[in-house]
């Protein structure tokens, strides 16, 4: 099977690679190699390459920036979505597309179920569901579409990482405490996609699939920060613990408004692809043995 992955270099491209089948037949593209905002791009990778599925992985996720940059975060999330959903019809290919819980406006207490209606309180999160609906449109139930939230990795730049450098640089930290949602490491992402692809049968709904998957618990910023440091003392990432105080969204007063809670219902996600969630304490802690063993 030949699978075709946008947004080579990202998080969730890398831990697809890193994680890959020895059955799978493995391309992947950054921006500079394939620019999904350009059809003509998109329809000569499909003809060159002839992929069996595609996972779009690619995407505009600086999410303050969109807020004035509007017209390149629409180019990337809707209009390159679009284009890659219509070379797959086009060559008769399924996609599987990467979404995001910013699709949400918050207001929720209870997990949001895949039906739950969309609400977006941002340009990124309106960019990606306008992607979502595109992609829906033009394929149906030839797409899955995976909503997934507060995503970090080994590789590149994200929370986790973030935290254990100003953790080891900072006399003190303060991190919010008044948005709630799941940190996701994107290896168990990766494997949750690497099992949908091995499920050749078509969907039941005439539109498209919408999963949920982000590791299992719930935790705010600050409980994430405070466990950041309490497994990297652990590991020996860091040498010395610092005061953590938590501190409301106010404190840090952004271009982008955030979801106050973004938990999402994972239920039957699990069901349909036989993959269950592990607790967000115990995947970090596995990420940051993998930074621990990198220095090695």
């Amino acid at each position: 099977m030949k699978i075709l992955v946008t947004g080579k270099g990202g998080q969730l491209a890398w831990e697809l690679e890193q994680t890959k089948p020895d059955n799978i037949t493995l391309v992947s593209f950054d921006a500079n190699e394939l620019d999904i905002t350009k059809k003509q791009d998109v329809f000569d990778a499909f003809k060159s390459e002839q992929p069996d599925i595609v996972i779009n992985a690619a995407a505009y996720t600086a999410v303050d920036k969109a807020e004035t940059d509007s017209e390149a975060a629409y180019a990337v999330n809707e209009k390159g979505s679009r284009f890659l959903a219509e070379a797959c019809k086009e060559y008769n290919v399924k996609l599987i597309h990467v979404s995001t819980d910013f699709v949400f406006d918050g207001k929720q207490t209870t997990p949001y179920s895949v039906d739950a209606e969309p609400l977006p309180l941002n340009v990124y999160g309106e960019s990606k569901l306008k992607g979502d609906l595109a992609v829906n449109e033009v394929l149906g139930s030839d797409a899955t579409i995976i909503r997934t939230a507060w995503v970090y990795s080994a590789n590149g730049n994200n929370f986790v990482k973030t935290m254990l450098r100003l953790m080891a640089e900072k006399p003190e930290l303060g991190v919010i405490y008044d948005q709630v949602g799941t940190p996701t490491w994107a290896k168990g992402l990766a494997k949750l996609i690497w099992a949908l692809t091995e499920k050749n049968d078509r969907f039941e709904s005439p539109t498209s699939r919408i999963l949920h998957w982000t590791d299992a618990g719930v935790a705010s910023w600050y409980d994430f920060a405070v466990a950041i440091q309490e497994i990297g003392l652990e590991k020996g990432i860091l040498t010395k613990a610092i005061p953590i105080k938590a501190v409301p969204t106010s404190h840090y007063p952004l271009p982008a408004r955030r979801p106050s809670f973004s938990v999402i219902d994972k239920a039957s996600t699990e069901a349909y692809s036989g993959v269950q969630t592990r607790h967000w304490r115990t995947q970090l802690s596995e990420m940051i043995e993998e930074i621990k063993m990198s220095h090695c």
